[in-house]
């Protein structure tokens, strides 16, 4: 038989496979799947000894006091371990202003591993962390199949200092663990794109569920997804081309939009629970109008971008501004995302990830954002944790876009990026050790901000638990004087005041305090109940009797009476009870003027006499 012409042979070879030689290297990562799997199985392990490495010290830190009593140390039901009764309750609990069962029955697992070894919990945390960190690095690699971006994505996320509150704090583990569903849901949900079958959707469904039932925050997953749709998995027919790296199934964009519907229900449902479970935390519109929280929220947004940039001065509670917030702030915050998205729009079509990380950023901290305002603080760091994720795929794609139009060798890519994730990885390190124990964490707290009540208020406790009551007093009254309308922190530094001889500041922190429970009852919040309202009246009286103003001492002495009497007779019996004990004059002085208060003349006229023979100065 002849021989076909090399003319027909070369056209027929048009039609067959590309072959390469027998010796020629991988053209393609996939091309030598055994090399591919070995470099993607080592840059996951390095990802996970970076972490590891950088957050190693939280293995030596104690809980805190701050959140991690109600979460573990002081719930009982957590403590309990994994019981059936620990399961019952954790469905149907609303404590802690959250219906996040899964993160309860996280805790109670670890307690039923390590007890109350806060070094098992904090492992715990880290080891989630770490998942997550080599989940977002296969994800990204699996869809864009760009290795080294990929990479320095993921290495920004594993060690930026922003994330070190959600992997530090053992109360936040709400955070970490929901992160991780929230992963694993966009997992198959890229399943289901190369192939839509319901029990890949029902797999999407299931694993955003749980991670619904660990924190609410994911609850943008629906909206996250559509965006995934637009970049890298390239879904939306007539908007781009099919991805080369991940190729699915085109379709229009009302169609990815109908199939969220489910995924939207959930989130629905997820925002009337927490609405609900949250109640008396969400801060009321007469407090903090709509106007002020709009502009709060667009300053929050370019606070966060900034802490991104440069993450210093990070604290565990940043005061909200309230009405103090001014004009420049909101204005400057409101430019910046202008900015930012004129940038985005008009690289709509060259470079989307751009429009898709800041969308990601935008939209995923709307549920944060202080629109429905709950707490005090103004942003938090553990609210970055998965918002700017959004924001790290941008810049690392666009520094990379803007080297190959430098012509930028592999070095000093290479070394701007570990430079980068070395200074990052620094700062962790440094902030870590803020959390070594509470003191530490609200004194920096205190060095960072400004009229910081909460942090105040929790270092105080702190200090007056150790016994270290003089410096837990000086932090008490900071607190007050930034907190007018907190009854009990007035009382308390009156006292302090009063037992220091200081009586005209004791009168006026006991009629601070009894101001402030009757404009907290005025607005409809719980002020000083009755018995404790009445002592507050009737040490006014005994303080006004101190410094010999009878006509107020009299007038005080009797609303208390007239407040809770059974209240001031029971007080009147133990002071007596500890005189007995631990004798002194200016008690017995104090016991006198409460019998003559309550009109028992002969008992007052007998105290007085014992406080005689105790200093006859008297």
């Amino acid at each position: 038989m002849a021989s076909q012409p090399k003319a027909v042979a070369r056209r027929a070879s048009k039609n067959q496979p590309l072959r390469r030689a027998k010796n020629a290297g991988p053209i393609h990562p996939e091309a030598n799947p055994r090399s591919s799997s070995a470099l993607i199985f080592g840059l996951c392990f390095a990802l996970a000894l970076l972490t590891v490495g950088v957050y190693s010290q939280v293995a030596r830190h104690p809980f805190i006091n701050y959140d991690d009593d109600p979460y573990v140390t002081g719930n009982p039901h957590v403590r309990a371990g994994l019981t059936w009764e620990t399961l019952t309750w954790a469905s149907q609990a609303y404590e802690a202003g959250n219906w996040h069962p899964l993160t309860w029955l996280s805790h109670a697992a670890d307690c039923e591993l390590y007890g109350l070894n806060a070094s098992g919990h904090h492992g715990t945390s880290l080891l989630i962390h770490c998942v997550n960190v080599v989940l977002l690095f296969l994800l990204l690699w699996r869809s864009t199949g760009a290795t080294w971006k990929s990479l320095c994505v993921t290495a920004l996320f594993a060690v930026h200092p922003l994330n070190v509150e959600s992997v530090a704090w053992i109360a936040e583990r709400k955070n970490v663990l929901s992160t991780m569903f929230f992963l694993l849901a966009i997992g198959p949900y890229g399943w289901y794109a190369q192939k839509p079958q319901v029990r890949r959707y029902v797999a999407v469904v299931l694993l955003f569920a749980l991670g619904l039932a660990s924190k609410p925050m994911v609850i943008t997953l629906p909206f996250v997804l559509l965006l995934l749709d637009v970049w890298p998995l390239q879904r939306v027919r007539d908007w781009s081309a099919p991805s080369p790296a991940f190729p699915v199934r085109q379709e229009s964009f009302s169609r990815l939009l109908l199939e969220k519907i489910p995924l939207l229900a959930l989130s629905a449902a997820s925002a009337v629970i927490t609405i609900a479970a949250q109640g008396a935390s969400v801060i009321p519109s007469h407090a903090l109008p709509l106007q002020v929280r709009l502009e709060t929220a667009i300053y929050s947004y370019s606070l966060y971008l900034w802490k991104m940039v440069w993450p210093v001065h990070l604290a565990l509670i940043y005061p909200h501004p309230g009405r103090s917030l001014g004009v420049w702030r909101p204005l400057l915050g409101a430019l910046l995302i202008v900015a930012v998205s004129g940038v985005a729009w008009r690289q709509r079509s060259k470079r989307r990830y751009i429009a898709v990380g800041w969308l990601w950023f935008l939209g995923t901290a709307v549920p944060i954002i202080g629109v429905i305002q709950v707490g005090l603080q103004v942003i938090a760091d553990r609210y970055a944790y998965v918002p700017l994720i959004g924001v790290f795929v941008a810049l690392v794609w666009g520094a990379t876009s803007l080297a190959d139009n430098l012509r930028l060798g592999a070095v000093p890519r290479a070394v701007a990026a570990l430079a980068v994730v070395t200074a990052l990885a620094f700062m962790t390190w440094t902030q870590l050790g803020y959390w070594r124990d509470s003191v530490t964490l609200w004194s920096h707290a205190l060095e960072v901000t400004t009229n910081n009540s909460l942090a105040e208020s929790y270092l105080a406790n702190t200090l007056l638990r150790d016994g270290r009551y003089q410096e837990g007093m000086a932090h008490l009254r900071n607190y007050a004087s930034l907190e007018p309308l907190d009854p009990e922190a007035h009382a308390r530094v009156a006292a302090d005041d009063e037992d220091r001889g200081q009586f005209a500041d004791a009168a006026r922190e006991y009629e601070a305090a009894i101001r402030a429970s009757a404009e907290l009852e005025k607005n409809g919040v719980p002020g000083l109940d009755p018995s404790t309202l009445a002592v507050t009246y009737v040490n006014l009286g005994l303080t006004y009797g101190k410094l010999g103003n009878v006509t107020q001492a009299a007038d005080s002495t009797r609303k208390g009476l007239m407040t809770d009497r059974k209240a001031v007779l029971q007080m009147l019996q133990n002071l007596g009870e500890i005189l007995s004990a631990h004798p002194t004059a200016s008690g017995y002085v104090r016991l006198g003027m409460l019998l003559q208060a309550v009109g028992d003349a002969d008992q007052a006229r007998q105290a007085f006499a014992r406080a005689r023979r105790i200093d006859p100065a008297l």
